[in-house]
């Protein structure tokens, strides 16, 4: 029991800490941007990038890139606060340095190349249409349903070493729950989670032929053959129930309501700024204000809407194995090898939470019917 209670004491400290960060870091964005725009930075930047260039794509592209150097620079150390030096305090990391920083370097490169061809097409369409937020909404939609299906063989790779799970028992128990979900998969893969950190998880990845088993080789190592499959049941819930198309389908909606609100605060504070129209350069820290400001609106409902289908996947996981105390042990487990925070305040697992807390999903298996349906409600 004092085990437990000093294990939940370095969570909340852990939270707490990861919380702190985490509004510094919001703070530091908003004043950065904020700071762009009262300086007079942003219409410099405009100006001297009109005299090096005729081509509006070619100005925006190097405009984003040094705004978003710039703004790299000023988070680097909550960059490394948050990612590396917190987790290793707290013994959930054991990479080196130089592999943290390679990954960094590799996902800020991967997320810089994305958001750069966002924002491309976002301007173009400004410059064309006024209907620029609906094209740009669709056209985001494919390219998220897209990236979902190049996740496990293009991404995943590029910071994982996969390979083939050896262990033909449990392969064939996962592969056979699988079957018995009517879920296709090309295969059960293992990521050498091990070499970075303790942490454990599984997933099911990718879309149609793509879609295979992941796991943790971490997992492997500290849960039973049970425990696995009540892990795994849950992430074929969500395929199941087709959460992944839900979850497009409201990132889309989501989208697409952001942009149109956008249209028109964009407008109405070009004209306050005295900017030559919405796709103005000079704007791009307006349109980054206006999309953190809609992004925090937006949040609840997003986080709300995730919980709900993790409840049901975790439904799910214990209607198909019809083993809540492998379920719970399986919570228990993550819940030590993630640091997980068991039960934050209601108010902050609503705002903030994508996932219901581990306490929470423990006691809801412990409530299991087992009369419930697939993805049913528990009483």
């Amino acid at each position: 029991m004092l085990e437990w209670l000093r294990m939940g004491d370095r969570a909340k400290t852990y939270h707490r800490w990861q919380f702190g960060l985490h509004l510094c870091r919001f703070g530091v964005t908003v004043a950065y941007l904020i700071l762009l725009l009262a300086t007079g930075i942003a219409v410099e930047l405009r100006e001297r990038l009109a005299v090096w260039s005729l081509l509006p794509w070619l100005q925006l592209g190097v405009a984003v890139c040094f705004l978003g150097a710039g703004h790299q620079l000023l988070t680097a150390p909550l960059s490394w606060l948050q990612g590396f030096w917190l987790p290793r305090r707290f013994g959930l990391l054991h990479q080196t340095f130089t592999g943290w920083f390679w990954d960094r370097l590799k996902s800020g490169l991967i997320g810089g190349a994305l958001a750069l061809a966002a924002v491309e097409i976002v301007y173009g369409l400004l410059r064309v249409t006024p209907f620029w937020w609906l094209w740009a909404a669709a056209i985001f939609f494919a390219g998220s349903a897209l990236l979902t299906r190049l996740v496990p063989t293009w991404i995943i790779p590029l910071f994982y070493r996969l390979t083939p799970l050896d262990d033909p028992s449990l392969r064939d128990r996962l592969l056979g729950l699988a079957r018995r979900a009517s879920v296709p998969v090309v295969g059960v893969w293992v990521a050498d989670q091990s070499r970075k950190s303790k942490t454990a998880n599984a997933a099911l990845a990718g879309l149609g032929r793509t879609r295979r088993i992941l796991l943790f080789d971490t997992l492997l190592r500290s849960f039973s053959a049970e425990e696995v499959e009540s892990v795994l049941a849950h992430e074929l819930g969500h395929h199941v129930h087709k959460d992944i198309w839900r979850g497009l389908g409201l990132q889309g909606a989501l989208t697409l309501v952001t942009f149109l609100v956008t249209d028109g605060l964009l407008r109405l504070g070009g004209e306050w700024l005295d900017l030559d129209g919405p796709a103005d350069l000079a704007g791009l820290p307006l349109f980054g204000l206006i999309l953190v400001g809609l992004g925090l609106v937006a949040m609840p409902l997003g986080n709300g809407f995730s919980r709900w289908i993790e409840r049901q996947a975790d439904d799910f996981a214990l209607a198909v194995t019809g083993n809540p105390s492998a379920f719970v042990e399986a919570m228990e487990r993550l819940a030590d090898l993630n640091l997980a925070e068991r039960r934050p305040s209601r108010l902050k697992e609503f705002f903030f939470h994508s996932h219901p807390s581990i306490d929470r999903r423990i006691d809801r298996a412990r409530r299991w019917n087992p009369n419930a349906t697939l993805g049913g409600v528990i009483p």
